[in-house]
């Protein structure tokens, strides 16, 4: 999983990034707010980012505000990193849009648990969008059945999307739950075979 690293001073970015490498994790390290944002608005952006508050060009919480408002199905999970441990500093960094805060100085152990926490969180919301998308291409299948079909006036075959024709019963299985039980009906049966159907279940057309 990559992992962006948002931070000014050159040592904590050297370290973070060394740290991260060690973990398992692809890296990408900017040194300016700038950059970061230039990062996470990419539709490739990585799946989580540790952002320091105070950056030249671009601060984290403005960071944040602005990835929020992309209002992507699959946003980069936010952790805030700075000093600041008001509660007030805490609210504003979550309300403007962060999915985690880690106040400095902090040790490997805590950034670890937090970055397991971001990496859970990130396969939980993949696998909903993959839940989401499947019930997306159902509902495409429901709602063909629902528009305008091409059937064939005589033999009553559909026409595909590709220009083939299918039987109607055929094409009905294949984009809908139904499943077909032959018989015969009244007219039928006194067509075909000169007498009454009973039941209506008798036979096979």
């Amino acid at each position: 999983m990559e992992v962006l690293i948002a931070e000014d001073n050159v040592t904590s970015r050297t370290i973070l990034q060394a740290v991260l490498h060690k973990w398992g994790y692809q890296v990408t390290a900017v040194a300016d707010g700038v950059k970061a944002w230039e990062v996470l608005r990419e539709e490739s952006h990585p799946s989580i980012a540790l952002l320091d508050w105070m950056m030249p060009g671009m601060d984290g919480p403005e960071i944040c505000r602005k990835v929020t408002s992309l209002d992507r199905s699959n946003p980069a999970y936010l952790i805030l990193l700075t000093g600041r441990d008001s509660k007030e500093d805490i609210s504003a960094g979550l309300e403007a849009g962060a999915s985690d805060y880690i106040t400095k100085p902090f040790d490997n152990d805590e950034l670890k648990a937090r970055i397991r926490v971001a990496e859970r969180m990130v396969a939980l919301q993949d696998n909903l969008n993959q839940h989401i998308s499947e019930l997306q291409k159902a509902l495409s299948h429901v709602n063909t059945l629902q528009g305008l079909l091409p059937i064939c006036m005589h033999c009553h075959k559909i026409r595909t999307d590709d220009q083939a024709w299918q039987r109607l019963e055929a094409y009905i299985e294949v984009h809908s739950e139904a499943r077909f039980s032959h018989g015969l009906c009244p007219d039928c049966m006194e067509k075909h075979y000169g007498g009454p159907s009973g039941d209506g279940e008798t036979g096979g057309c």
